[in-house]
């Protein structure tokens, strides 16, 4: 049985930093990413990583955040520095089987950042 979990939400300041963690069980995954939905929004990719750590990131966070996976502990992290208001959103840990690229979701974390 997979499980996605995420952890590391919270509430900082502009400017400040966070470190989102999701931890994956239950099987070998290729792809792992995290998304995110802002309210009244559609959710949409913030960063993702392949299994061998080729990294893709949506313009709006390209410089400031950076994802990085550890697969010995099936563990993806998001490390966010330089926030703004609007990074504020639930984010979702998405991974990927890695044989039948089926897809999973964690149940999100969610980050706010005051304007």
């Amino acid at each position: 049985q997979v499980q996605v979990e995420e952890s590391g939400g919270g509430l900082v300041q502009p400017g400040g930093s966070l470190r989102l963690s999701c931890v994956a069980s239950g099987s070998i995954f290729s792809r792992l990413g995290w998304h995110r939905q802002a309210p009244g929004k559609q959710r949409e990719l913030v960063a993702d990583i392949t299994s061998d750590s080729r990294t893709n990131y949506a313009d709006s966070v390209k410089g400031r955040f950076t994802i990085s996976r550890d697969n010995d502990k099936n563990t993806v992290y998001l490390q966010m520095n330089s926030l703004k208001p609007e990074d504020t959103a639930v984010y979702y840990c998405y991974v990927e089987h890695a044989l039948s690229g089926t897809g999973y979701w964690g149940r999100g974390t969610r980050v706010t950042v005051p304007s």
